[in-house]
């Protein structure tokens, strides 16, 4: 947690992660990192965090290791957004203790001589210093060639889920890693890699001690830039998994939402510590998107399943759509958004799933509250043609070009990463599910022009 007597610096990145300004302290740390003003973030643990921060759109605080020349300081970090970016407060600033000196140099290398496929050591600018000489004969590569080269010269690295790479976290805190995936350059193989650090006689980070494993019986090669082939299986789960698996968190994941908001809250109504507020509102904001996530993943299952269920009745599309314009105008309220629903007296029988047309409303229309600028206002209208009732979401967001009218109802489509969102599995859930009762999703759009979104069911007798 910060300290209340350590200094304060604040910096503010935009949406690619560039520096855009910083106050003296934060700015001379980055300067020693190699980095400067309109440049990427050099301090790689806080540069991690500010990523984070912006791809889900919430305010994260946390502690922060940083290299600072031959110390190292303990940071305690502060990201959200801010004006499409990032803000920083990084508090703390606090030297941490030198590291002690090993006991046994070759303890570590020992731990992975006996069951490594690769072995390999670097320096602390992580330059290969040793190579296995048995690793050139299984991957075909001459090992003498690689010494003194960069670690990335021999390896690939690839982002893990989270669009993050393992070392760079691990380099930052000078800490053991696993699970880096990469790719042995020039082989196809792919291997995971795991390292524990190492320290000079002075007790100074000397770099890595790692090896490589998985290549002989792991996944087939993927050639960088090229998508996976078509034979490699999909993951699979037991029917209704998704399901269960949402029973099992949604009920914890609501308690400490609530919990937390409740925290969040009680600012004006008890002596709570400003900063214990604002780890009460992260708390909040993850579990909320994590909430989100675990219930896409359970629709999604639910929306491809072979046979589709949902029911046939009727439906009145002006009615379903006051009443998700409803449920979500505290939240358009929030951004300065105006909704304008359907008039009260409106009606638009059609065919279809209650449940689920409301379900596909109120994504369609969170998206457009989403995206629309401040100020703006989301229009809910109603049309009919040739026994086809409509009912047509339209916002002033910056459009969507034509080429992308098909591409954004595709799974985990994001036309941009950068941008705080979902899980890019919000539109194809619902046009699976429009079609699934006998209708359609479609857009009409262009860039600088909003976007209109169309769902079609058939008119009810």
């Amino acid at each position: 947690m910060p300290d209340e007597a350590s200094p304060l610096a604040i910096a503010r990145l935009d949406a690619a992660g560039r520096l855009i300004d910083a106050e003296p302290l934060l700015s001379a740390l980055n300067s020693r990192a190699g980095g400067r003003i309109g440049a990427p973030l050099a301090v790689p643990g806080i540069a991690a965090l500010a990523s984070l921060s912006h791809r889900l759109g919430i305010h994260i605080s946390r502690a922060v290791v940083a290299a600072d020349g031959e110390t190292e300081l303990d940071l305690w970090v502060r990201a959200g957004p801010d004006r499409g970016g990032v803000r920083l407060e990084v508090s703390g600033w606090r030297p941490r203790a030198a590291w002690r000196p090993a006991t046994d140099p070759d303890r570590e290398r020992d731990f992975f001589r006996t069951y490594a496929e690769l072995r390999w050591e670097t320096d602390a600018s992580l330059r290969l210093t040793f190579v296995s000489p048995d690793a050139g004969a299984h991957y075909g590569f001459d090992p003498r060639t690689m010494l003194g080269q960069p670690l990335t010269r021999l390896f690939a690295l690839a982002q893990d889920m989270e669009g993050q790479l393992p070392i760079l976290s691990a380099v930052s805190a000078r800490a053991r890693f696993d699970g880096q995936r990469a790719e042995v350059r020039g082989t196809g193989q792919w291997v995971q890699l795991e390292a524990r650090p190492r320290s000079d006689p002075a007790g100074r980070f000397a770099g890595f001690v790692g090896a490589a494993h998985g290549a002989a019986g792991g996944a087939p090669a993927v050639a960088r830039g090229t998508a996976a082939p078509a034979s490699i299986p999909q993951l699979a789960f037991p029917p209704g998994f998704a399901r269960r698996l949402e029973r099992a968190l949604q009920g914890p994941l609501a308690r400490i939402i609530a919990a937390a908001e409740a925290i969040a809250d009680a600012e004006s109504d008890a002596p709570v510590h400003a900063d214990y507020v604002g780890y009460a509102a992260d708390i909040a904001g993850a579990g909320r998107h994590l909430l989100a996530l675990v219930e896409d993943l359970a629709d999604l299952q639910s929306a491809e399943q072979a046979a589709l269920a949902t029911a046939s009745e009727a439906v009145d599309l002006a009615d379903v759509a006051r009443r998700a314009a409803a449920l979500l105008a505290i939240r358009a309220s929030d951004a300065g958004i105006a909704i304008a629903p359907p008039p009260a007296q409106a009606m638009l029988r059609v065919t279809g799933d209650f449940r689920r047309v409301l379900q596909v409303l109120v994504n369609l229309i969170g998206n457009a509250v989403r995206y629309s600028p401040s100020g703006g206002t989301v229009r809910i209208t109603l049309e009919q043609e040739d026994g086809i009732g409509r009912v047509v979401i339209a916002d002033q967001g910056k459009g969507i070009p034509a080429r992308d009218h098909e591409r954004i109802f595709e799974k985990f489509a994001r036309l941009d990463p950068a941008e705080p969102g979902g899980s890019g599995l919000g539109l194809y859930i619902a046009r699976r599910l429009a079609r699934a009762m006998g209708g359609d999703l479609t857009v009409e759009s262009a860039p600088a022009m909003g976007a209109r979104f169309l769902l079609s069911l058939p008119l009810r007798d």
